[in-house]
């Protein structure tokens, strides 16, 4: 049996990650509208329109107005991560820690929650755009290699 574990990401999260992918993917072209980014990542228009002024608000993207406008990344692909995406648009990555009655186990799950949300956070700081780029070029069974 193939087992498949997800994680949950807000919407929001989703969309801005595959909005500032595909201006990735299309980065040596001219600046990128709103209506071409919704149409290539099947995303609705309006919500996008503000995602990407999050995003922007956090220096990922840059806009320029007028015809032939749009939307380019602010940096190289390579130097925006999924952390910085996902706290643009979500806030700060924290791991909580819920004050509880002593119960059984408690604190044990405690501290694999805290770990794996670490794991994560340190996952997302060190996937780039770029690694994203590489893996939709590649295809999507390429699927990086953990370091144990």
């Amino acid at each position: 049996m193939c087992e498949h574990v997800r994680v949950r990401v807000s919407t929001r999260g989703d969309y801005a990650v595959r909005a500032l992918l595909s201006l990735a993917l299309h980065a040596s072209e001219r600046p990128t509208s709103v209506k071409e980014i919704a149409e290539r990542t099947n995303l609705p228009q309006p919500y996008l329109e503000q995602i990407l002024l999050a995003v922007k608000g956090a220096g990922l993207v840059l806009s320029k107005r007028g015809v032939g406008g749009g939307y380019v990344l602010a940096r190289p692909a390579n130097e925006i991560t999924l952390a910085q995406i996902l706290g643009a648009v979500d806030g700060p990555l924290t791991t909580l820690v819920t004050e509880h009655d002593h119960c059984e186990g408690h604190c044990v799950l405690q501290e694999v929650w805290v770990s794996v949300g670490e794991e994560m956070r340190l996952h997302l700081d060190a996937t780039t755009l770029a690694d994203l780029v590489e893996r939709t070029i590649l295809g999507h069974a390429a699927t990086p290699v953990r370091d144990s």
